[in-house]
């Protein structure tokens, strides 16, 4: 007779707001709004309810931030834009977390605007 002790997933809307929130560490230490959900998700996927689907929505969003960031240094350069892009995605990049912390709290999936699919 085999277990289903490994199936069981508990549910814990706390924390899987905590890996939404943990993205603003970014604003405070410098980094780790990647490394910290990053983390969180890589130990505790199997064992939340949902946290498979928030913390790939987190990477992927991460991971989008960083690919625009990147885009932008050249359109500093060459049409200005750049500076634009910059403020757009660091206002995205504090607003978006808090909304889906929220969401989570509230048991809801996440969803992040212009976010490119890295993992799936």
């Amino acid at each position: 007779m085999e277990s289903n002790y490994h199936t069981l997933k508990r549910t814990d809307n706390q924390l899987l707001m905590i890996t939404h929130l943990a993205q603003l560490l970014t604003y405070v230490t410098g980094f780790g709004g990647l490394i910290v959900p990053l983390i969180i998700w890589a130990t505790q996927k199997d064992k939340v309810d949902g946290m498979d689907a928030h913390g790939k929505s987190i990477l992927n969003f991460q991971l989008s931030i960083i690919v625009y960031c990147i885009l932008s240094i050249p359109l500093m350069i060459v049409f200005g834009l750049g500076i634009l892009l910059l403020i757009l995605i660091g206002i995205l990049a504090f607003v978006m977390p808090i909304i889906n912390a929220i969401k989570a709290s509230n048991g809801e999936l996440p969803s992040y605007p212009l976010s490119l699919n890295f993992v799936s």
